[in-house]
């Protein structure tokens, strides 16, 4: 994390803050990417374009929303190989159907986690603690309401 994040006490940044409409657009772009696939990679170039100039809580997110673009682009090419796999494998047919639908299930969920813990902490004034994880941030998910 950069010095800038790490002297942040949590609630410290404002909706003035550079970039900060940027955020909360790709967000946005990346959820609208569940109906219409073209706005994530839209999304993840304004995330590119605007993290140099973004105030250093913000940046946290930007990098956050990178991460989450290009760890989905990873996983679609792992998941599209072991398909291949499946087939070349002279599997029955449901093998691969049921891998593909438990693997955009399990797709979507991380995303639109990782979409909903980003936009709280943002709507909250603050960064992402762990814009490098893989899962959600370094925030604690819970079903539970407090």
């Amino acid at each position: 994390m950069s010095a800038a994040l790490s002297s942040l006490a949590p609630g410290q940044g404002s909706k003035a803050d550079r970039g900060r409409g940027t955020a909360i657009v790709v967000y946005m772009l990346f959820l609208g990417s569940i109906l219409a696939v073209v706005t994530a990679p839209l999304g993840v170039l304004i995330a590119h374009l605007a993290r140099r100039h973004a105030e250093g809580w913000v940046a946290s997110h930007l990098q956050f929303q990178i991460r989450t673009f290009w760890l989905g682009v990873l996983g679609g090419g792992l998941f599209v190989a072991a398909w291949q796999l499946l087939g070349v494998l002279g599997l029955p047919a449901l093998a691969p159907w049921a891998l593909g639908y438990l693997y955009f299930t399990a797709c979507l969920i991380w995303m639109v986690g990782r979409c909903g813990v980003g936009i709280a902490r943002l709507t909250a004034n603050r960064p992402v603690d762990n814009p490098r994880s893989l899962a959600f941030g370094g925030a604690r998910v819970t079903l539970a309401d407090g």
